[in-house]
């Protein structure tokens, strides 16, 4: 699942055999903003012979959509290379060149965007990575000095530009992880996590696996192991602290491989997490910053383990949870205050809209302060960019604009940032509010008027079609 830039949700069809397929769907909240009561529709579908499942996506800061790689292709296990990007606008993939070989096979690894709006995934069998130019769809090496390969892993884009991530290879040292540094391309280490995420042992026996990892509004990282353990990472005084273990429930002892994470407005961390190694039943819990509280199943988690349910931050606050056995569920944090520093803020935006015209906000962190969900390498359902919210003063009805023309990805408290939007051309017209939302946070509201374009109204900014 993937949150679009005009807040609906593009979502892969699992197939027949929960093993991928061709197919792909879009979910939209209804006139009321209500994804309780959303409906679907069916979208353009992959070329032929690319049905992938497990594979890194991203939303670029065009509003396109790219997926990379894949662990299994048409059901069958494979090293795949292929990528895609679709367009929102046309309703197309299109193929991509495949990252150069000399790169490795981007499947069971990490993928992000990086604070410049770069596209960055990893190799399976390599210690490299490979940035992506979305202008002409070409793949640049990078990634030097990195100690162990990507397999397995997860990044977190930090407040300061620089991207961690836990070692799950790295035979030697079983506790270490690394900082990439988007300047020098290259990789340096972030210390110990003090006990062990990840499941290898130092004669390479192990699954190599781990739990998501999330950065949280007052700038530390919580990392969810599959050994049961989880650690925090301070990206402050760049220092890890243990966390506080998962527990032993009805004799079984929990941890998180390849499980789902995604950040409250509070700025506590739901996740997902099931005994031992793809093991069912899973339970879920909350994180405060310093407990791990469980609360409520879904209705199918007794036949789950973590690796199968996949989360992401709607622009409600709300956390959708796909278990991938036909039943999805929200999630709504309550009696909790939001972050106050996880509040976006605009700061410049037109008060006189024309339906079907481009305009330009700016505000500061319009991006949030965190990716806002993450999963266990692979797919980052990552929400750390604006969405523009209209509410019509007389009907309360909810219009999302599309956004695009994203100044970048940073998720730097108080960051200045910008992006474009084209407000709907069947919104409701006359008075509204207008809101910025990111990562499920909606800044303080500004009054504008919608009006019906009559003539020529020329603007500054008018989308590409």
């Amino acid at each position: 699942m993937l949150l679009l830039t005009d807040g609906t949700l593009l979502v892969q069809d699992q197939g027949a055999e929960n093993s991928g397929s061709t197919g792909w769907w879009r979910f939209a909240p209804d006139i009321n903003g209500s994804y309780l009561n959303g409906a679907w529709s069916q979208l353009a579908s992959l070329p032929a012979g690319f049905a992938p499942l497990y594979f890194d996506t991203a939303v670029l800061t065009d509003g396109r959509v790219i997926i990379v790689g894949g662990q299994y292709n048409n059901g069958q296990e494979t090293s795949a290379t292929r990528g895609a990007i679709y367009d929102p606008l046309t309703n197309q993939w299109t193929l991509l060149p495949p990252p150069p070989a000399s790169a490795g096979s981007p499947f069971d690894s990490p993928g992000t965007v990086l604070a410049n709006g770069t596209f960055m995934i990893g190799a399976d069998d390599s210690t490299h990575q490979v940035l992506f130019n979305a202008a002409n769809l070409s793949w640049t090496i990078t990634g030097s000095g990195k100690a162990d390969i990507n397999n397995e892993e997860n990044w977190s884009l930090l407040p300061n530009g620089e991207v961690l991530t836990v070692d799950a290879n790295n035979y030697s040292n079983l506790t270490n992880s690394e900082l990439y540094q988007p300047l020098s391309g290259g990789w340096s280490s972030a210390g110990s996590t003090i006990v062990k995420l990840d499941d290898t042992n130092a004669d390479g026996s192990g699954t190599n696996e781990l739990g998501p990892q999330l950065l949280r509004p007052d700038g530390t990282v919580f990392a969810a192991g599959a050994t049961g353990h989880t650690s925090v990472y301070s990206s402050g005084t760049g220092t890890w602290t243990a966390g506080p273990d998962f527990p032993v429930i009805d004799g079984l002892p929990y941890d998180v491989v390849d499980g789902p994470a995604a950040l409250l407005p509070s700025g506590k961390v739901l996740i997902a997490a099931s005994p031992g190694i793809y093991q069912t039943p899973t339970h879920f819990f909350v994180f405060d910053g310093a407990l791990l509280q469980q609360i409520a199943d879904t209705p199918n988690a007794a036949n789950i383990g973590s690796y199968y349910g996949f989360m992401i931050v709607l622009p409600t606050g709300q956390v959708m949870f796909n278990s991938r056995l036909g039943d999805i569920e929200l999630f709504t944090e309550t009696g909790a205050a939001i972050a106050a520093n996880a509040v976006p803020a605009i700061t410049v935006v037109p008060t006189s809209l024309v339906a079907g015209k481009s305009y330009l906000v700016s505000g500061r962190q319009l991006n949030g302060v965190s990716q806002g969900a993450a999963y266990a390498e692979g797919y980052q359902p990552a929400t750390n960019y604006p969405l523009i919210r209209i509410v019509n003063a007389t009907t309360k009805h909810v219009f999302y604009a599309r956004t695009f023309g994203f100044s970048g990805m940073s998720v730097t408290p108080g960051a200045d940032t910008s992006a474009q939007f084209t407000v709907p051309a069947g919104i409701e017209t006359g008075n509204a509010m207008l809101f910025a939302v990111a990562n499920g946070i909606a800044s303080a509201p500004v009054s504008v008027t919608v009006a019906r374009p009559v003539g020529l109204n020329p603007v500054s900014i008018t989308e590409p079609k």
